[in-house]
């Protein structure tokens, strides 16, 4: 049988990247030093730095803080052609990939990086009320409903003398949930004091609904009680072992009660990108590809899966989805096929886990780490770390310098830059209907 070596010396062979996350883009960076033709595809023309999405959501920082076009990543990298496209189908036995406009592209090498998206466990009917945050364009539609809601209870306060309770929920307590409803109170308590004339943006409600007994269920004990009292400081609500049963324009559905709600959030799940499915190979219940040690589904050695797309499992459990992974995933990607390039054996992929961080507001923050030494953090110096390596790790030094500005700009002055609402009040739902007799909730319930 031919390894994957001796199939590509009679030409350069032609690597196929599908997605421009951080796994993608890592293998790309790797593979820019080898013979190689890369092509890399992605349905958007940019990189996201998703671990500050909910800061652009919060109206910390705007969206060109954490995207920079993906051309502009890799222009140095001459073996590299970056296209704007979406894949449809690929056939691994006559090595093609199928293309929205681009037709059929031929590969030796397929990569694919396509990342996750939100899971609603069967109810996707719930995404219309409560969206998730997964790209840039959840972040401004987030953005918008959370601003939106206070300019609505201005106006109704001058039309009724009344408004409707200010209730932001969201549905999750992993990481994304805990710094959403950290970032909302910080708005709510100090970014919009003064603001307004009519309402009080302090009196606003921020509701943490989790299905498990603790929020951010892979971090030790001790730092998700802790979590729970920084959240619990800064006035949010946290609600453990309550199974979301409905979601509504104007409430949440819980096994303990309906909680009326003027903005809905969802970090309760992911799936991977149906992209996975297309491999017509084994798949795991969240649509995630299984792999081996060297990331190939079985039986296809010229074929990788890294990032959220792909279910590895290392030391018995599944490795998390996080960008440090993604990356050192695609890097493990380009030097599987260097090792082939060289005639040399591949070797294994292991996750070099660091550790694991979250920040709740200004000034606090948890941190699980494990280099240089293991320990765990709480309060303002978890926060300084999360700051520190956020810093560093984004993606260009134009962003880094305006991320570490706004940063500055926002804790010197408590406010946000980027309030800007980007389309219309009346196109979000309205939780609550305001009649002569005042607010109302209108459910289903």
């Amino acid at each position: 049988m031919e390894t994957p070596a001796q199939k590509v010396t009679a030409k350069r062979p032609r690597v196929l990247i599908i997605g421009g996350g951080f796994a993608g883009l890592n293998a790309a960076k790797e593979l820019s030093s080898l013979p190689v033709d890369v092509t890399l595809i992605d349905r958007k023309n940019h990189h996201t730095f998703q671990p500050l999405l909910y800061q652009v959501a919060t109206a910390t920082l705007s969206p060109g803080n954490i995207a920079q076009p993906i051309r502009r990543i890799l222009s140095h990298c001459a073996n590299v052609k970056v296209l704007m496209d979406e894949l449809t189908a690929v056939d691994l036995s006559a090595k093609k990939a199928q293309f929205k406009n681009l037709g059929a592209v031929d590969f030796d090498y397929f990569i694919l990086a396509t990342g996750a998206r939100h899971s609603y466990f069967g109810n996707d009917q719930w995404e219309k009320f409560a969206p998730g945050l997964k790209t840039i364009e959840d972040a401004v539609e987030i953005r918008s409903r959370i601003l939106s809601a206070f300019e609505v209870a201005e106006t109704e306060m001058a039309k009724t003398g009344t408004h409707k309770p200010l209730n932001f929920v969201i549905i999750g307590g992993g990481p994304t949930g805990v710094e959403m409803a950290g970032a909302i109170s910080d708005i709510c308590r100090m970014s919009m004091r003064g603001d307004y004339r009519l309402i009080d943006p302090a009196k606003a409600r921020i509701i943490l609904i989790e299905g498990l007994p603790r929020i951010l269920g892979p971090y030790p004990e001790d730092l998700a009680a802790s979590a729970v009292l920084q959240l619990q400081e800064l006035g949010v609500e946290v609600m453990l072992s309550a199974r979301v049963t409905d979601v509504q324009s104007d409430a949440v559905v819980t096994d303990k009660g309906v909680v009326p709600a003027s903005v809905i959030m969802w970090a309760a799940g992911v799936q991977a990108s149906s992209a996975g499915k297309m491999l017509n190979v084994e798949c795991d219940r969240r649509g995630c590809v299984l792999v081996d040690d060297f990331l190939n589904p079985p039986g296809q050695p010229d074929v990788f899966v890294c990032g959220d797309v792909a279910h590895f499992e290392q030391d018995g459990k599944p490795v998390p989805g996080v960008a440090p992974c993604a990356m050192q995933m695609g890097e493990q990607a380009a030097r599987a096929i260097a090792c082939d390039l060289a005639g040399k054996a591949r070797t294994k992929f292991r996750y070099d886990d660091k550790g694991d961080m979250a920040t709740i507001g200004r000034r606090r923050a948890v941190a699980n780490l494990k280099w240089p030494v293991k320990t765990h953090m709480s309060g303002f110096l978890a926060w300084l770390s999360w700051l520190l390596i956020h810093i560093l790790s984004l993606i260009g030094l134009r962003n880094r310098l305006a991320v570490f500005f706004a940063w500055i700009w926002t804790y010197l002055r408590s406010e946000s830059g980027v309030r800007l609402i980007t389309d219309d009040v009346a196109e979000h739902p309205t939780p609550l209907a305001v009649t002569k007799d005042g607010p109302h909730l209108e459910t289903k319930v």
